[in-house]
């Protein structure tokens, strides 16, 4: 390996432990008390500017960790997507939304602490936004469309509330099981998967509710 070759191996590697232990602290801890300090010190980073060195600002570490996972959900959506095609089944464009997201705290292995990660980014006005940008992509607006086409009476604004809080569901209930997790506490499935059902089980119920007309 030639010494350019070794100095970037281990840029990488600096980066990817940050990343990591990074998104462990802001789990654990909350977004806005760990400094990048902290951060540096916890990844045994011998200079304490080791995160905005690599990073920059903490809002770049925070859009740099929603990355690293979110590229990897949108491959599993986008296998999902073509499951799909053009199924007129409410559950299945659901399933869409949920299970990329499960699979890959699955494949994660245990611990995980991104789902308690992005619950925080999307209670917060700005970092709300910064996740947005980050996730909402062709895959998630396909899903959108397929769920939109199998609900054609659905008025407008019924449809925008009902879209929150599916969202809300899947964001925090997600967060919830991990943090069960994590303390070792029980859990009402056994496995992401199970759990990823009940949950689809849940939103497409909301879905498909009936409409009460009137206030």
């Amino acid at each position: 390996m030639t010494p350019r070759a070794a100095r970037s191996e281990k840029v990488s590697a600096t980066r990817e432990t940050i990343l990591t232990v990074a998104e462990r602290m802001f789990a654990e801890h909350g977004v806005f008390t760990v400094s990048n300090r902290q951060i540096s010190e916890a990844a045994g980073q011998g200079n304490n500017a080791a995160v905005g060195y690599h990073f920059g600002t903490k809002t770049d570490l925070l859009r740099a960790i929603v990355r690293k996972h979110g590229e990897r959900i949108n491959e599993l959506r986008e296998q999902m997507l073509a499951d799909a095609g053009d199924s007129a089944g409410v559950r299945d464009w659901v399933a869409c939304l949920v299970r990329p997201s499960t699979r890959h705290l699955t494949e994660l292995g245990s611990p995980t602490w991104y789902a308690r990660f992005g619950a925080q980014l999307m209670t917060d006005p700005v970092l709300r936004e910064l996740m947005i940008d980050e996730t909402f992509g062709p895959s998630i607006q396909q899903t959108m469309d397929g769920l939109n086409r199998c609900l054609p009476e659905l008025p407008l604004p019924v449809r925008i509330e009902r879209g929150d809080m599916a969202r809300h569901l899947l964001v925090h209930t997600l967060a919830e099981r991990e943090r069960a997790l994590a303390d070792g506490t029980h859990t009402a499935r056994s496995s992401w998967d199970a759990y990823a059902s009940g949950l689809i089980d849940a939103i497409t119920g909301l879905w498909l509710a009936p409409v009460t007309d009137g206030p």
